[in-house]
């Protein structure tokens, strides 16, 4: 079962440590047992583990394998299949544009350890990962897994030049393995930095993925609505209604009846659902679609009528009225100045 602290994990996102651990030669067998991990789980690949099974199987390999830079090495095994659906999405997408503006809406099918956000700063973009786990014997070898891994990722699969800079919460490690990082990132690493992420080179974000299939795309963003329909099942009603108008937004499914229908209820009983978890539904709507609103001005170029469409919205009028109720100011503002 998900837990409320530390969320699920993916299993094909667990297999590179276990690859790690495999090349240093530990018999992790025991390890899983004693983390509640079932060798029947690692043969599922549309299984989860919790985030707390996780954060025991990754204190009792890292000591295993006492390899001060397992996370980091970790990395070096991530392929498409890593990121299950999210990561032919992004083998799809036409640019690390378009990535970054689908991958944060679906990211959590790979698992909730984390969130992703993106940030425009003079003429550079930060995409950056606050992690979830507090235990530093753990935390520092997630986060090194998770930056690593979208280097490799993004130099291997999708064919982008390195980084700008990685920049990581925690200390620099001792001289002797400096040079791991350096040659794993590929670009320059900072240390003791205020908070984790990728800096990136905004010019870049418009480079073309050669390979990109824009029907194909369509196909795995449909994929990846059903898969995180079933991440929420056991969730509470308001966190089922938040994903699935997140997205069906663009369908232009907005009203009550029709959300409540796709949920098998009547909208009498959603809206009972939602007023006893505080929630009133138009409220729940409202502040989703600031929410998505807020990604897509900060994050993206999209133009205000395409944003206006994504969020549901049948003209871009009605949009800029709502936001500059929520925000105080108009959309335009609010990019310029984010």
């Amino acid at each position: 079962m998900q837990t409320a602290d530390l969320g699920f994990f993916s299993i094909p996102a667990l297999k590179p440590y276990l690859k790690q651990a495999d090349e240093l030669g530990v018999d992790y067998s025991c390890l899983l047992k004693s983390a509640g991990v079932s060798v029947q789980d690692l043969e599922d690949n549309s299984s989860r583990i919790t985030g707390e099974a996780l954060q025991q199987l990754l204190s009792t390999l890292v000591t295993a394998a006492g390899d001060p830079c397992f996370g980091l090495h970790s990395s070096a095994f991530v392929q498409p299949t890593t990121y299950s659906v999210v990561g032919y999405i992004a083998l799809n997408c036409s640019s690390l544009r378009e990535i970054l503006d689908n991958i944060p809406l679906f990211e959590r099918i790979v698992g909730d350890t984390g969130v992703t956000s993106i940030e425009y700063e003079d003429g550079y973009v930060l995409q950056r990962w606050d992690c979830r786990f507090q235990r530093p014997d753990v935390r520092r070898h997630l986060i090194e897994n998770v930056l690593g891994s979208w280097q490799h990722y993004s130099r291997n699969y999708l064919g982008f030049p390195p980084a700008d800079c990685i920049l990581l919460e925690h200390a620099p490690p001792s001289r002797k393995y400096a040079a791991t990082y350096s040659e794993i990132f590929g670009c320059k690493v900072e240390f003791n930095h205020a908070y984790n992420g990728v800096r990136i080179l905004e010019e870049s974000l418009d480079l073309a993925i050669p390979e990109a299939d824009s029907n194909l795309l369509s196909t795995l963003l449909e994929h990846a609505t059903r898969i995180l329909k079933e991440v929420d099942a056991g969730q509470r009603v308001s966190v089922k209604v938040r994903n699935l108008l997140r997205l069906t937004l663009r369908e232009g499914v907005t009203s009550r009846e029709e959300i409540a229908a796709r949920l098998g209820m009547s909208g009498r009983t959603l809206q009972r659902h939602l007023i006893n978890e505080g929630m009133p539904y138009h409220e729940l709507l409202n502040q989703l679609r600031f929410e998505m609103a807020s990604h897509y001005l900060k994050s993206s170029a999209l133009p205000m009528e395409t944003i206006a469409t994504r969020l549901g919205y049948t003209e871009a009028r009605s949009f800029y009225r709502s936001f500059s109720q929520w925000s105080g100011v108009t959309p335009g503002q609010f990019r310029l100045h984010s």
